[in-house]
């Protein structure tokens, strides 16, 4: 074992602590030096302090959901990405709090000059912390154990993160199990993937015994498992599996945020609304929006809005197919909106009507979700809950990520929701926007990659 890994949690902390330090110190500079002798009443040195402090606590929860302070964790560029994302949402709100302080608008020159000075900072504090954590932390050596089913898809996920893992070696179950206890030693951790449940529960306890790191790929079983409620009635542990769904109170709150935040988004992107459908009609004379059939909560059918992406005969053939990542039935400006995700607004309205929420599992066709079924019956588990405009599934997969990771996903969310989470899900959204990685297309042989892997 790597005797530095005691020290790792002290090296993100220090990281983190010394950037936060640096930003809310330039933060509380310039209220002291510039923004408290332009403002007709003067603020004491306590009240620049207090502003100094909310602005820490409001720049500090938009880093942790965004993932700006997760240094060996993140790649760098999605770190940098998401780090300046929180400055700029946090130097907009402190703008907007000297607005109502002063009862005017000055001009944001120094909010601008602010932003570009913490962004600086930002790159090289990145470079400079992230490169010291992969010289005490160098990637991990990892056994990848499988069984009868193919690991490519894992090995891949999983080699995308040479900054963090290497794949040193892989081994068959059918080798036993005391050999794979063997080989595991010349490594720093095991990646088990799809194998019988036998052999992966022996080996997470001879790992756990031998102080082994084990990384895990979960089946749908483990998300149920995982998610169940630990009841101490007995001398026994218990674990309640709830499948009823939502509780009314849980009902009546979700429904009054997507509403309130629906209406409120519609007012503010109408602008929006004119800008791309002008470009749109203007483009090929075509209809401005589309209306597709969806799924939604127990399977019920509903018409989706849209902004039209694809020129008028997509799907002359009337075969129902996802959009490619080269698909030359996109328009220009339909690239512009699904790169964005703009295409989506209109949903604001089927989520006024009631029949999508603010957050859920993505809307499937019926068509695809029956092919999906196929070879994944499981995948109806996701209409539990009602369709979503964004999501977990939304804003931690890709555009690409195959059916059965997506089920994985959205039953993590049915089966640990609360108004906590949808609320940061709906935080999170912007994040994922302008991520390519998050909008890519569906490739070759990907539609139906893994659904077997149960």
């Amino acid at each position: 074992m790597n005797t530095k890994e005691q020290y790792k949690r002290i090296v993100k902390f220090g990281s983190a602590a010394i950037i936060l330090l640096i930003e809310i110190g330039l933060y509380w500079a310039l209220w002291y030096f510039h923004l408290n002798t332009i403002i007709e009443v003067r603020f004491w040195r306590r009240g620049i302090w207090l502003l100094a402090a909310m602005y820490g606590a409001l720049l500090f929860f938009f880093l942790q959901t965004y993932g700006g302070l997760k240094i060996g964790y993140l790649k760098r560029g999605n770190i940098i990405y998401s780090h300046i994302l929180s400055l700029l949402i946090a130097n907009v709100i402190g703008y907007i709090i000297l607005a109502l302080v002063d009862k005017r608008f000055h001009a944001p020159t120094s909010f601008i000059i602010l932003t570009l000075i913490d962004a600086a900072l930002v790159c090289a504090w990145v470079f400079l912390f992230q490169w010291i954590y992969s010289v005490l932390f160098p990637p991990r050596r990892l056994l990848v154990v499988y069984g009868n089913r193919p690991v490519f898809s894992i090995m891949e996920k999983i080699g995308a993160r040479d900054d963090k893992y290497i794949i040193g070696g892989v081994i068959s179950t059918k080798v036993g199990i005391d050999e794979i206890m063997k080989r595991v030693e010349e490594f720093e951790g095991m990646v088990v993937g799809d194998i019988p449940s036998h052999d992966r529960n022996l080996l997470l306890k001879k790992c756990y015994d031998a102080g082994i790191r084990v990384y895990m790929i979960p089946k749908i079983s483990d998300i149920l498992i995982r998610t169940s409620t630990n009841l101490n009635l007995f001398d026994t542990p218990i674990l309640l599996s709830r499948n009823e769904g939502l509780q009314a109170d849980q009902m009546l709150v979700k429904r009054i945020i997507d509403v309130v935040v629906s209406v409120i988004g519609i007012i503010i992107t109408m602008p929006l609304f004119v800008i791309f459908g002008a470009a749109i009609h203007l483009t090929d004379r075509g209809p401005i929006f589309y209306k597709q059939t969806r799924l939604t909560l127990d399977g019920k059918l509903f018409e989706i809005y849209k902004f039209r992406t694809m020129r008028e005969d997509a799907e002359k053939d009337g075969i129902a197919r996802l959009a490619g990542e080269d698909d030359d039935r996109i328009t220009a400006v339909g690239k512009i909106l699904r790169a964005t995700r703009f295409d989506e607004l209109p949903q604001l309205f089927n989520i006024i009507k009631g029949e999508m929420s603010l957050v859920g599992p993505r809307p499937e066709r019926p068509e695809i979700a029956a092919e999906y079924m196929e070879e994944l019956p499981e995948f109806s588990m996701r209409l539990k809950m009602k369709a979503g405009l964004t999501g977990y599934a939304q804003v931690h997969g890709k555009y690409n990520t195959t059916p059965y990771d997506k089920l994985k996903l959205d039953l993590h969310y049915i089966r640990n929701y609360s108004i906590w989470m949808d609320l940061i899900l709906i935080v999170l959204t912007p994040k994922v926007l302008f991520m390519k990685e998050s909008t890519e297309g569906v490739g070759e042989g990907e539609i139906t990659a893994n659904s077997k892997d149960k």
